[in-house]
């Protein structure tokens, strides 16, 4: 049995395929101008078009005729003789330059649909479009543009007169300006909507806008002396975002290994994992990497760093390869010297900067976040300010639910692995938790609950109350087979203790549902915890700790940043991932679940207090 990200069964994909109204057919975004006269005043320089957009509605301010009245013959529209040579072979039908005027904001304002904006308008959709208007209409702007909302009662009524008189202003040299904007598309569908604002603010203003479908793209480090475990440069994918001071760096998860063996199975089964010779050139962010506003509403626009993990250490080794060693195991070294690297290419400029990671990368982030801070302050820049994210790194160092032999990571209880590991890469620890141990007892910083009161800097922690990778080092192998009534009571017990020690971490996100890692998931932001996505409560996180530098400001209201569910089974969340049985493929809804890994409705409902069809109501409704 696993946990499987189905794009058919999320919201988002739900909200996407509700009919919309049919669009109308699609024309050009502008015209082009024939060359100005010598002393025809220049046009604006203007980017490149985007895609085909609806056909542009009329200029406000051009003559319309009356409902009925004929049209043009067709000699009137004719060319007049000469006017080819004229323009240089392009019809003289196309607008030339003229003067720009002034235009009201208001003219926008009326023309927005009241309906529209009393409903399916949200208050920041339209402060998005006015704010769009006055940048476009104010000093500086390229023009009066018209705001029309296709298919107006005018437009259904009166096609052949429009046309008409938008024939009769070409004619006579006038420019027809517009601006395509479909309304009728977010009655139907935001996504598409939101769509067409970034493509015309791209199109309006192209000199600042972000290319966002930009790929993050692979540099080696400088340093040839900071590896991966086979001695090959490490590196980092970055995605320059200009003008942003945000910067999110990323550390790739994946396990470890600690010993020659099981790292030698570990070179030839993932040697991604251990190795840059084999990693592409380019790679595309997803998740809270992604430049796409859909789906990373916050982050899009910070500059993104993506590290790959190639060191097989948490994060916190410091050894070279030698001949006595058969890897290199830096970690710690890779994340510092990237910063280095990083600092010249705009990271000096930052005001913020989110290390950020999932699984063992999350970890890694509990361990480097104090230690980046400080490199930062030592290199002069005590400005910015470092923040945590662990995704998925949470781990607790309960007893097995199973003991068996530590032959690798996977059967190896996580606090033996991690001792011997610790031994094996030269790990580094950081200072003030391993105050907090006796000697040879520093692996107890790799678990959350012990190394988070000593940081520093402030960390959110996301993390799911029944995390797949925690069940698989406790050895409780969710095989597709009904589990054991015993295997059902630990895995209870699991989410209680989990549960437990995340209740004093002020930032925290922490769903009933039985996954592993989430932030760099496609639909990571269907995931809710009473009612908060994660990506709202980290900009409320965001916010809290903008707001707690300013003095006297109180906390943003309405803004929670403590998300745990209290629901006391794997998957009692009703936004959790889709379920699918391992064999047959089909798909489950919780109750099929609960039942599948041996829930006893009768039992449970009667430690409940409760009927059993009310227990299987709240279940199915998520309560």
């Amino acid at each position: 049995m696993f946990v499987v990200w189905d794009e058919k069964a999320s919201p988002s994909a739900k909200k996407s395929r509700a009919p919309s109204r049919p669009a109308a057919e699609p024309g050009p975004l502008g015209h082009q101008a024939p060359a100005p006269a010598r002393d025809a005043p220049r046009p604006l320089a203007r980017g490149s078009p985007g895609p085909e957009l609806p056909r542009p509605l009329a200029r406000r301010g051009t003559e319309q005729p009356q409902a009925g009245a004929p049209s043009p013959e067709p000699a009137q529209r004719r060319s007049p003789p000469g006017a080819e040579r004229a323009t240089g072979g392009r019809s003289p039908s196309r607008p030339g330059p003229r003067a720009r005027r002034p235009a009201r904001l208001t003219g926008f304002v009326s023309l927005l649909p009241s309906r529209w904006l009393r409903g399916a308008m949200g208050r920041g959709t339209v402060q998005m479009l006015l704010l769009l208007g006055l940048l476009h209409w104010g000093p500086g702007g390229e023009g009066r543009k018209s705001w029309r909302r296709r298919g107006q009662q005018q437009q259904q009524h009166q096609p052949a007169a429009a046309a008409a008189a938008r024939e009769r202003s070409e004619a006579a040299g006038q420019p027809v300006e517009s601006f395509p904007l479909d309304f009728t598309a977010v009655e139907g569908n935001m996504d598409s909507f939101m769509a067409q604002i970034k493509s015309l603010a791209q199109s309006l203003y192209p000199c600042s806008a972000q290319n966002l479908h930009q790929e993050l793209r692979l540099h080696l480090l400088l340093n040839g002396s900071v590896t991966c475990n086979d001695g090959s440069p490490a590196g980092y994918y970055l995605k320059e975002s200009k003008g942003s001071r945000r910067w999110l760096l990323f550390l790739e998860g994946g396990w470890y290994c600690f010993n020659r063996e099981n790292c030698n199975t570990r070179y030839e089964t993932m040697r991604k994992l251990m190795s840059s010779k084999e990693w592409p050139m380019t790679k595309t962010g997803t998740g809270i990497l992604s430049s796409q506003p859909e789906e990373n509403p916050h982050w899009w626009n910070a500059n993104m760093v993506f590290i790959p993990y190639c060191s097989s250490d948490v994060w916190c080794g410091a050894s070279a390869k030698t001949e006595k060693n058969d890897y290199a195991f830096m970690g710690s070294l890779i994340i510092q010297e990237v910063v280095k690297e990083l600092i010249g290419k705009g990271l000096g400029n930052a005001k913020v900067l989110l290390l950020a990671g999932s699984s063992a990368g999350g970890t890694g982030v509990l361990l480097n976040v104090d230690r980046v801070a400080e490199q930062l302050e030592e290199m002069g820049y005590p400005g910015i300010q470092v923040r945590g994210l662990a995704d998925s790194g949470w781990f607790l160092d309960n007893k097995q639910y199973r003991r068996t032999d530590c032959i690798d990571s996977i059967t190896c209880a996580p606090t033996e692995a991690i001792r011997r590991g610790l031994r094996y890469w030269n790990g580094i620890i950081p200072e003030r938790c391993k105050m907090q141990f006796k000697e040879g007892e520093e692996w107890n910083c790799f678990f959350g609950y012990k190394i988070y009161p000593t940081l520093r800097s402030p960390v959110f922690v996301v993390q799911w109350l029944f995390d797949e990778a925690q069940l698989t080092v406790d050895n409780v192998h969710l095989t597709g087979q009904p589990v054991q009534e015993g295997q059902w009571l630990y895995i209870q017990n699991l989410g209680r203790e989990l549960r437990n020690t995340l209740k004093d971490v002020t930032a925290s996100f922490a769903p009933a549902c039985l996954s592993h890692e989430i932030i760099t998931r496609t639909h990571w932001t269907d995931i809710q915890v009473k009612g908060t996505s994660l990506p709202r409560a980290l900009h409320c996180w965001d916010r809290s700790l903008h707001d707690s530098n300013k003095n006297g400001k109180a906390p943003l209201k309405g803004c929670p940043i403590h998300l745990i569910d209290s629901c006391p089974w794997p998957h009692c969340n009703p936004s959790c991932p889709t379920i699918q049985d391992q064999y047959t493929g089909q798909e489950m809804n919780v109750i099929q679940f609960l039942m599948h890994m041996g829930f006893d409705v009768q039992k449970m409902a009667q430690q409940q207090g409760l009927e059993p069809s009310k227990l299987l109501g709240m279940l199915s409704s998520g309560s």
